[in-house]
């Protein structure tokens, strides 16, 4: 349209420029003549031309149309890309406000739906709930804060070493290195530490401080010197055995399972007498000069082992093995924050602590508390481990209450950590009521509580739990809550900071428990075969003088008991529980077969004062 605009002007102004040349003025009528004479005369012109105007115009017009209709494209274009986006985000916007309800849903549905509680023993768990309601502060009648018997405290220490001195190792010839690369967690490898320093004295040979091997289910790379002080072991068991820390440099290269050095645990008897030991392993130590010990896993008995080394074995558990000083004081703090004072040191705290029994920590943590002048009153309290953690439970081929959810969970756990085990399930019918009659399943948070309510525990109790994660998370933990609120674990007790130098070191937070366990006014187990409880039960034994008792049900009555559950009555319940504990704690001589550990009332690591003074086993 502008095209054929400018084309009228400029045919306009031409005109002008004519007539002006001639010296007239155009009129509206003169202009209209001209342009049609003009018109006419172009005609006549192109006429000279056959065909030329007619396309000249057509041609014109097509492009007009053409502008026109690129014109309403390019819109038309336009306005459809212009939709397609809209309805594209549209659609966007539709979806993500569905994913979004859909996630609100499951969120809210999450919410909703609380996790279950895990109840094997309704009946017995409501009558708790009523007993510990309604008695109140009458369970103190039931002394069970000290050991009921005064035969515990006629029992001394007779395994510590009488000097420190710095002497100097015999000169004597020995028959070589022994290496000791220990398997398990914390306490397996404790008990491998000391049985390896029996080993050494009965071979004469000197011993390398004792490796930690790693383990896919404890997961964790500390070695010797980073739980125990080593200088410290070294040195105080030097004039019993030479140790030292490394191998010579003459034997670093050896291949020891080429030479047949390397011993596994598959060549040695389990719980083996020494004798075997100087047998099969006494001429490989003769003839390379070295050996070394891989697993080590309770490898030397009990009742074979002669008096001077049973003591040595003591001497080495109960005095030798010192957590380092970072453990100490971080055990120091736990236990003071669990008593709620500080500035009281008893004997267990001096053989846990050493110098490192930190009262001001204390202090700095509760503002106001005592701080170590001795006058407020200690908070007492219950250590409970619980050893329900998914390795033990899957191991003991027992259930639990959960179904076949929890059938398949435990199996495919086997499959992975206990492949013999696993294949042994499929292959046999293991009764999970018969193992359970035979005492051989571990006890449930639930069925702990129900021993601490039948003993007559109310409920505030200050309870420490140690141990790993309950298997079945809060809801199986959860009946226990309910009978016993006032729970806590180091993570409650001990800040963030406080505890992140240990906090991907199994190991070394199992030392936080054990320390916490051992000076604990009671100490509970709910097994009868985990390190943990065996060796913080022998351990109170040892340096408790008679004020550290340890409750121990007897799981094989305990599920005798628990069978007669439909017809049983609260009063008959707590009867039958107690005796059940208290035959458990009659101080006797360590009976034939058991370990010198859990046990250690026996010759060579504890000595029975008479009535007239003396000294006798």
């Amino acid at each position: 349209m502008e095209g054929v605009s400018s084309s009228a002007a400029g045919g306009s102004s031409s005109a002008a420029a004519v007539q002006g040349g001639r010296g007239r003025e155009p009129g509206p009528g003169r202009v209209g003549a001209t342009n049609i004479g003009r018109l006419r005369q172009g005609k006549q012109q192109h006429a000279t031309r056959p065909g030329v105007g007619a396309i000249s115009v057509t041609s014109w017009h097509l492009r007009v149309f053409a502008a026109v209709v690129a014109l309403m494209g390019c819109l038309l274009l336009a306005a459809s890309l212009a939709m397609s986006a809209l309805h594209q985000v549209q659609f966007r916007n539709a979806a993500i406000s569905r994913n979004f309800r859909g996630l609100q849903e499951l969120k809210q549905s999450i919410v909703r739906r609380e996790p279950v509680e895990q109840i094997m023993h309704a009946r017995l768990l409501q009558m708790a709930t009523s007993a510990l309601t309604k008695n109140g502060s009458e369970s103190e009648d039931f002394a069970l804060w000290e050991e009921p018997y005064k035969q515990a405290r006629k029992w001394k220490p007779c395994a510590a070493k009488h000097s420190l001195a710095d002497e100097d190792p015999d000169d004597e010839t020995n028959n070589g290195f022994v290496l000791v690369s220990a398997n398990g967690g914390l306490n397996q490898q404790r008990v491998a530490v000391c049985n390896a320093v029996v080993v050494a004295a009965l071979l004469n040979a000197t011993l390398v401080v004792p490796r930690f091997l790693y383990s896919s289910v404890w997961k964790d790379t500390s070695q010797f010197g980073d739980i125990y002080q080593e200088d410290y072991f070294v040195k105080y068991m030097k004039n019993d055995v030479r140790i030292v820390k490394e191998l010579p440099a003459r034997l670093r290269s050896l291949d020891l399972e080429a030479i047949g050095s390397q011993i596994t645990d598959m060549e040695i008897s389990k719980e083996a007498d020494p004798s075997e030991f100087v047998k099969s392993i006494l001429p490989i130590l003769e003839q390379n000069g070295v050996v070394h010990f891989l697993g080590f896993g309770n490898r030397l008995g009990f009742d074979s082992v002669p008096v001077h080394l049973q003591r040595l074995r003591c001497r080495c558990n109960f005095h030798a093995l010192k957590f380092v000083p970072e453990l100490q004081r971080a055990g120091s703090v736990l236990v003071q924050r669990l008593r709620q004072v500080g500035g009281m040191q008893t004997e267990m705290d001096k053989q846990l602590f050493g110098n490192n029994m930190l009262d001001q920590a204390f202090a700095e943590k509760d503002d106001g508390a005592d701080t170590g002048t001795g006058t407020a009153t200690p908070n007492r309290y219950l250590a409970l481990h619980m050893r329900f953690e998914e390795d033990m439970v899957a191991y003991s081929l027992c259930e639990f209450g959960g179904g076949e959810e929890e059938r398949r969970e435990l199996q495919a756990y086997r499959e992975t950590h206990f492949p013999t085990l696993a294949l042994r399930s499929r292959n046999t019918t293991v009764s999970p009521e018969e193992q359970r009659s035979l005492g051989r399943c571990p006890l449930t948070p639930e069925e702990a509580g129900l021993v601490l309510s039948a003993l007559g525990y109310d409920r505030r109790t200050f309870i420490y739990v140690a141990g790993s994660q309950i298997y079945g998370g809060t809801p199986r933990l959860r009946p226990l809550t309910r009978l016993y609120p006032n729970l806590v674990t180091k993570e409650d007790t001990l800040t963030a900071d406080e505890l992140a130098p240990f906090k991907n070191f199994s190991s070394r937070l199992a030392a936080l428990d054990f320390i916490a366990c051992a000076s604990a006014d009671v100490f509970a187990v709910t097994d009868s075969g985990s390190q943990l409880s065996s060796l913080v039960s022998g351990y109170r034994i040892y340096h408790g003088r008679g004020r550290a008792p340890t409750l121990h049900p007897n799981r094989k009555r305990y599920a005798q008991v628990l069978s007669e559950e439909g017809s049983i009555a609260w009063g008959g319940f707590q009867k039958r529980v107690r005796q059940m504990v208290d035959e458990y704690k009659r101080v006797s001589p360590r009976p034939r077969g058991r370990s010198v550990y859990r046990q250690p009332r026996t010759p060579g690591c504890m000595c029975r004062a008479g009535g007239d003074g003396s000294v006798h086993f």
